[in-house]
């Protein structure tokens, strides 16, 4: 069986879930829902970052040790996921033994291939994103007489240690050839080329250790050092799979890190150079998506903007905030939350669209036919027009998946309810039993029900609660779709003759 792994990054524990969390994770979430389905070895990992200064600082300012922090925020992390069908399969901790082990282990590989050694450093330093800078690069970024970090644009400090460095401008040139030879390797493509100006100015080595704090993974043999967090951190995406045993090669290398635009530099430049140096292979694919503003403005604590995925869902469906943060924005690119909006796309599209095509095809089936699907006569142009439609939809949408064009999908999959609702309207079923063709009027309502059938099953990994809702009522009792397989239950034609549907019960009823 072929595998398929998906990440999102680890989540730091000095602040609470926020919508940005809840975006990255839906996204993987759904990837590893649609393949899972399609037949694959699914691992989908997410956890939390632990480990660093800020983590430090922010535990001290609590006046509790920053393991009590991490455990504080971990149970926010563990209580939401599943209140939005989140189907992890593993949740990593930096700071669990397996993780330590992971680390320190490839820190010895990095060092016997040469690619660390001692110095001192002294440059600046960006705390909150635990970033270091050079006076000229905060030069550059027209930063250096506020002295800010031109990524946060929040104070950097004055740093002079003894530090670890790791060799980074060594895979300069190597780094820029794999790129270049893989053109999926870093997404969307504004994103690549960001990484490729970056790599192209110039890779400066890195310093990986601190001496200044104690919150972190010791160096093998001089703990007095701390490994940087970043090298911790990244670490966590073969760490779950078991490295350094073996065994962790089964999904390595991952198909798809997902990630914010903001972590960018880390994942596609740091990590990347990381597992050259210690002779792993890179992963497969780098996704960066954008922000979210909310109702236009950026989200911040001071202004009270800052949407918290919890009061969310304590007021909309968790199938409904899937499906918007998918719907309404290219992923990649920057997005507005706003409540207008989700309405809209609620009432349009579901509500209108898919719950109307639903509840008027069960409707007339139990109207016409006590419920019971019947083959019908033989099978005209508009029928199998309809079938090809959606035989394409599964198709389309399958492809869409693989370059986490999701918006794509979800337009692709309305494409296909809106056939359905026009396929009503060209055969009209209502004049068809008035005229008393029977044959016509069952052969309509069976490519009704069947296509809502497998609109249902390419929804589900958006919208597994509602999807599943809606397959309930067309199988008349309970479904499991995470066990079901696209190869099995993808064709058309999987609804028998004479097979009895369920009355309709409204799923998407409208927003006011």
């Amino acid at each position: 069986m072929p595998t398929y792994y998906v990440t999102t990054p680890i989540y730091y524990v000095n602040d609470e879930p926020h919508l940005g969390h809840m975006y990255t994770t839906v996204a993987a979430d759904v990837l590893a829902r649609h393949m899972r389905m399609a037949g694959y070895d699914v691992f989908f990992l997410t956890g939390v970052d632990e480990h660093g200064q800020k983590v430090q600082q922010a535990a001290e300012a609590k006046g509790i040790k920053p393991i009590e922090l991490a455990d504080q925020v971990v149970k926010r992390y563990q209580t939401l996921w599943p209140r939005l069908s989140i189907s992890n399969d593993d949740f990593i901790r930096t700071s669990s033994e397996r993780h330590r082990q992971a680390v320190q282990n490839i820190w010895k590989r990095l060092d016997r291939a040469g690619a660390i050694y001692k110095g001192m450093y002294e440059d600046w330093y960006c705390v909150p994103c635990e970033t270091y800078w050079t006076e000229t690069q905060l030069k550059d970024a027209d930063c250096w007489q506020q002295k800010i970090c031109p990524d946060c644009r929040r104070s950097v400090e004055r740093v002079q240690e003894e530090s670890y460095f790791f060799r980074l401008s060594r895979y300069q040139e190597p780094l820029l050839e794999h790129i270049h030879s893989h053109p999926e390797f870093i997404a969307p493509e504004s994103r690549r080329n960001e990484v490729i100006r970056f790599v192209e100015a110039g890779l400066n080595d890195l310093s990986i250790s601190r001496t200044t704090f104690s919150w972190g993974i010791p160096v093998p043999g001089d703990e007095q050092h701390v490994i940087y967090v970043w090298i911790d951190a990244l670490t966590n995406y073969i760490s779950a799979l078991g490295y350094p045993d073996e065994r962790y090669l089964h999904y390595w290398p991952a198909d798809v890190h997902l990630i914010g635009k903001d972590i960018l530099r880390f994942h596609a430049v740091y990590w990347p150079c990381m597992l050259m140096a210690a002779g792993i292979p890179l992963p497969k694919r780098i996704f960066a998506h954008g922000w979210w503003t909310v109702e236009g403005e950026k989200m911040s604590k001071s202004k009270g903007n800052a949407l918290r995925p919890a009061d969310l869902l304590d007021h909309y469906d968790a199938d409904l905030l899937r499906y918007f943060l998918l719907r309404e924005v290219p992923f990649g690119q920057d997005g507005d939350f706003s409540f207008d909006a989700l309405k809209q796309r609620y009432n349009t599209e579901l509500a209108n669209d898919v719950g109307n095509l639903l509840n008027r095809s069960l409707a007339m089936l139990h109207k016409y036919c006590d419920g019971i699907l019947h083959f019908g006569q033989a099978e005209e142009a508009l029928d199998r027009a309809l079938i090809a439609d959606i035989e394409g939809m599964q198709r389309d949408v399958d492809e869409y998946m693989y370059a986490q064009a999701f918006h794509l999908a979800l337009e692709r999959i309305n494409a296909a309810v809106r056939h359905g609702n026009r396929y009503v309207e060209e055969n009209a079923p209502w004049v068809l039993a008035k005229l008393g063709q029977t044959g016509r009027l069952r052969t309509v309502l069976y490519h009704l029900v069947e296509a809502l059938r497998l609109i249902a099953l390419q929804l589900w990994p958006f919208m597994p609660g509602k999807a599943e809702a809606m397959l309930t009522q067309i199988h008349n009792g309970p479904v499991r779709p995470a066990a079901w397989h696209v190869a099995r239950e993808g064709g058309w034609g999987g609804l028998r003759e004479g097979h009895q549907c369920a009355k309709p019960s409204p799923i998407f009823p409208r927003m006011d």
